[in-house]
């Protein structure tokens, strides 16, 4: 017997007829990417295990989120950290992908009806899954993804659990939140550095300043150092006469090689540019560099 659809099942299954738009983290929009993020825990102690999901065109963010239900633009378990683009050109059951759809073409599907957009088979995996148990092993969010992608002949196909695993964990980007640096940038007191460039003026100023500077070495995928953010930021706010710099060793790998950086998260304190103090390397809890 079926029932009538809510507002959200129906943006699940009609999509969007927009053209492909910009990657936009601050707004979670990842336009034909695969995205990713870490499980509580789990992903602390095993890295490449999270949740992950796979975005239309218009960059909504999709996934499989228990029995019969595929979440749209609410991603489980927090904002997405990691994400790879996958390119249309690889995809061999898109004929054309820059051929325009009308609007009619982004409702439910007729049987028999070819994939002709990305959105065509997102939405038709998007029904199957809506009719499917979830199973931690054998039927679960990596399982939707792989399915969709093997709708898209990403590849030629040939999707499953390990290899999409595999996919996202050595070749997605890894990505700061935006809202979490604008927040930064705004209050002025923990300054992230994203370029080089970023950290050589910080670096500079604190020299030219003579004040203390206090590092944090982190990485986005390691749990201690999320843990310990907030109360970084809030001694940020107590000792406005001393610097405190965020630099994250996924985006500058080279920073960290020089200061040998060899675990996460790593402190040091540097006054004019010399190191006075160093603390986190040998601590239990310290998360080891891939």
């Amino acid at each position: 017997m079926e029932t009538s659809a809510s507002p959200e099942h129906n943006l699940m299954i009609d999509g969007s007829a927009s053209p492909t738009l910009q990657i936009d983290p601050r707004r979670a929009r990842f336009p034909c990417c695969i995205v990713w993020t870490p499980l509580p825990v789990i992903s602390w102690l095993i890295p490449f295990i999270g949740h992950i999901g796979i975005c239309r065109e218009d960059g909504v963010i999709l996934d499989f989120a228990g029995p019969n239900f595929v979440c749209v633009d609410n991603f489980s378990f927090g904002a997405a950290t990691r994400y790879i683009q996958i390119s249309k050109e690889k995809c061999h059951s898109i004929p054309n992908p820059s051929v325009c759809q009308s609007e009619d073409q982004y409702r439910q599907d007729e049987p028999g009806r070819d994939i002709m957009t990305w959105d065509d088979a997102l939405r038709k995996g998007t029904q199957e899954f809506q009719h499917r148990s979830y199973n931690i092993l054998t039927c679960n969010c990596h399982s939707f993804v792989a399915n969709n992608l093997n709708r898209l002949g990403f590849r030629s196909g040939g999707w499953n659990v390990v290899n999409l695993a595999a996919l996202i964990f050595l070749k997605g980007k890894w990505k700061i939140v935006e809202s979490e640096k604008i927040m930064a940038a705004e209050e002025g007191q923990v300054f992230s550095c994203h370029t080089l460039d970023a950290w050589t003026e910080q670096l500079q100023k604190g020299n030219e300043s003579k004040k203390l500077m206090v590092i944090d070495f982190t990485a986005s995928w390691c749990g201690p150092c999320r843990f310990i953010a907030p109360f970084l930021a809030e001694l940020a706010k107590k000792l406005p006469n001393v610097i405190f710099v965020k630099v994250d060793v996924d985006e500058l790998k080279s920073v960290a090689q020089d200061w040998a950086v060899e675990a996460m998260p790593t402190f040091m304190f540097l006054k004019e540019g010399k190191i006075v103090d160093k603390v986190g390397e040998q601590r239990k809890t310290s998360c080891s560099r891939l």
